[in-house]
């Protein structure tokens, strides 16, 4: 039988002794780690050696955590006013994916060029790990009670105390829970990934052009029900326009050079067996 809800934890922390752990940035650690862990893996099935595998890791890892932090705070400035000192407290949650994304892949750019290797094996070796990732660091907000959707009374409604519910919604006590729905769309585009890119032809780089439109597909919809305070443009989520913008740039990619022929791009034969 269903409960009637699933509880949010009562404390932010985990306490392991006498040493705390913030658990919003062990969820953010442990989904880097795995995402990781997946692009080495499938990058050095490519042919390339483990020390660039890891060498690329972690100049992404910097990137991406800098350029989240700075997406997030160009899109909920308004929260940081008169209180710019916790710009810098990112274990208190506030991590944009776009802006993840695309400082990795800046720097990932820069490293391809530089090191003479061809992007395009750096992009399909890291699509299905980012969602991998990002699966397993969306539980960071369910400790610290954020970025929940409407209010809803479905079995699976997600409590949330008082304290963190925006003041319209402080008579609601369940909500959608958005750091779930995100979690399990993101762990089945990762499955969807791995098997297109085993199952079918892709020209170099189309699997991380799929990464892009999926993710953006599902965290459009998700944006929709979300009640967060968000800044706005023209009346809507700043992160719906960027959604929508994703989606019309990676099916332009994907659609790019579709009828040239790409019988000389074999199709991926990466295997995740131990």
């Amino acid at each position: 039988m269903m409960p009637a809800a699933i509880p949010s934890p009562g404390s932010s922390s985990l306490d392991i002794g006498s040493l705390e752990l913030r658990a919003y940035g062990l969820m953010i650690a442990l989904g880097v780690l795995a995402a990781a862990w997946l692009f080495h893996r499938r990058f050095t099935q490519r042919g390339h050696s483990p020390e660039l595998a890891s060498s690329i890791t972690v100049w992404a890892v910097i990137a991406g955590l800098i350029g989240s932090r700075i997406y997030h705070v160009i899109t909920d400035w308004k929260t940081y006013q008169g209180n710019w000192g916790e710009v810098w407290q990112i274990w208190e949650g506030g991590l944009g994916i776009p802006g993840a994304v695309a400082a990795a892949a800046a720097v990932m750019w820069v490293y391809a060029r530089r090191k003479g290797i061809p992007l395009s094996d750096i992009a399909d070796s890291v699509a299905p790990a980012l969602p991998l990732g990002q699966a397993i660091g969306r539980w960071g907000n369910w400790f610290n009670q954020e970025l929940y959707g409407r209010p809803t009374d479905l079995p699976w409604a997600l409590e949330i105390d008082s304290e963190n519910r925006r003041s319209q919604y402080l008579q609601d006590e369940t909500f959608h829970p958005t750091f779930l729905y995100e979690c399990i769309w993101n762990l089945a585009l990762v499955g969807a990934l791995l098997w297109i890119g085993k199952r079918f032809t892709l020209r170099p780089g189309r699997l991380f052009g799929l990464y892009v439109l999926g993710y953006s597909l599902g965290r459009l919809w998700i944006e929709f029900i979300r009640v967060d305070f968000a800044s706005e443009l023209a009346g809507v989520r700043v992160n719906i326009w960027v959604m929508v913008a994703l989606i019309i740039g990676s099916v332009a990619y994907l659609l790019w050079g579709r009828g040239d022929k790409d019988e000389d791009q074999p199709a991926e034969n990466i295997s995740l067996e131990t």
